[in-house]
């Protein structure tokens, strides 16, 4: 057992307040029919924010895919998100900009982006990455994979007493990502997830705002 696991089993699971909520994660294609599923997977208003995570494609062409799905964020009052690219996220006024480890700084996506922006940073199971990034003024921590993933696969596997730790003695929110469905959500919620970040279990449906609306219940823990 390292540092970052011991003493986890200390912290229970904090009472919640307000439901948790949904942070969507766009599939790789986000072009075609994609406006309207993601238009749809909104109505249900559990989602409060989606993130735009395209790989491999040009920040010229994804700035052209981006920009309907911002209008359609911005229409139901959802935080749309970049991922990994600050210069994308200032390019485009967009709400914020998630960075992975390797991905930028976060005083340096604030410099970019100003003091309103939402900025995360993944934290794998580290509690030292997530104070870090704390302490560096992140908005939000996210932590995971908490189950297998094909969206992003990862060694990681943190326990999700990883979440009680963090919501009871930090004010920032955390997100819990990797795997997440209705079937496997509820312990995240109840172990004190702010927000999961779901993508498969969404948009791999044919039906998104009825995959949307599965964790309805769930996210009130």
């Amino acid at each position: 057992m390292n540092e970052d696991e011991a003493d986890l089993t200390i912290f229970p699971p904090p009472s919640r307040t307000a439901p948790a909520e949904l942070y969507l994660i766009s599939p790789q294609e986000v072009g075609g029919s994609f406006a309207d599923r993601l238009r749809a997977a909104l109505e249900p208003g559990l989602a409060t924010a989606f993130q735009l995570r395209v790989k491999d494609v040009g920040e010229h062409d994804l700035a052209r895919l981006a920009e309907p799905l911002q209008r359609i964020c911005a229409d139901a009052e959802v935080a749309f998100i970049v991922n990994d690219s600050i210069a994308l996220a200032k390019q485009l006024g967009a709400d914020g900009v998630h960075l992975g480890q390797q991905d930028g700084d976060i005083r340096e996506a604030r410099n970019a982006l100003g003091p309103t922006a939402q900025i995360g940073k993944t934290c794998h199971d580290s509690r030292h990455l997530a104070m870090d990034a704390g302490e560096a003024g992140a908005d939000y921590v996210a932590f995971g994979a908490f189950y297998p993933t094909t969206t992003k696969p990862s060694d990681y596997r943190p326990d999700p007493a990883i979440l009680s730790w963090w919501a009871t003695l930090f004010e920032i929110p955390c997100v819990a990502i990797g795997g997440i469905t209705p079937a496997n959500a509820k312990p995240l919620v109840e172990a004190g997830a702010d927000f999961l970040a779901v993508c498969q279990a969404v948009w791999g449906k044919d039906d998104p705002k009825a995959a949307v609306a599965a964790f309805a219940e769930i996210l009130k823990g």
